[in-house]
């Protein structure tokens, strides 16, 4: 999912309002949600670093992947240092956050196995095999308890 983020400072309320949009259609964003921050407790956490940054920005109706944390702190850093804007977005796509497609989580290809190899070279069964296997009678031996409910 698309998502805008509209960060806004307010100085005179001494706030940072971070208001979040959803994609609905290609290119129609609709507001989602609208969070205010003391604007001191967010410079702190960000000269704290990252980590206190995510900590200071989640919240119960807000609360960022590790990913998005990374991309608002990189971005609001700069913001909040700058006299001149006072408004900036932040475009973000959640697929982004996804491994590339063929990619293993430890950054090597999966290999193509064989389930031949992986059942052994004594894989072939004979036709005594088989009856072995399907020589039972398959069909169920239900009996109800109580078939009072049953008679007609």
């Amino acid at each position: 999912m698309r998502r805008k983020f509209r960060i806004e400072k307010d100085e005179k309320k001494e706030a940072l309002i971070i208001l979040e949009s959803g994609e609905v259609d290609p290119g129609v964003y609709v507001a989602l949600h609208e969070e205010k921050y003391a604007l001191d407790e967010i410079k702190e956490a960000l000269e704290a670093g990252p980590q206190a940054f995510t900590e200071a920005v989640r919240r119960r109706n807000l609360f960022p992947t590790s990913d998005l944390c990374g991309k608002l702190y990189d971005h609001i850093k700069p913001f909040l240092s700058e006299e001149s804007e006072d408004r900036i977005v932040l475009d973000y796509d959640d697929a982004e956050a996804l491994p590339a497609e063929g990619d293993d989580e430890f950054g090597e290809e999966e290999e193509d196995v064989e389930l031949d190899e992986l059942l052994g070279e004594d894989n072939d069964l004979g036709e005594d095999d088989i009856k072995e296997i399907d020589g039972d009678d398959d069909t169920p031996k239900f009996q109800p308890d109580d078939d009072s409910e049953h008679e007609e």
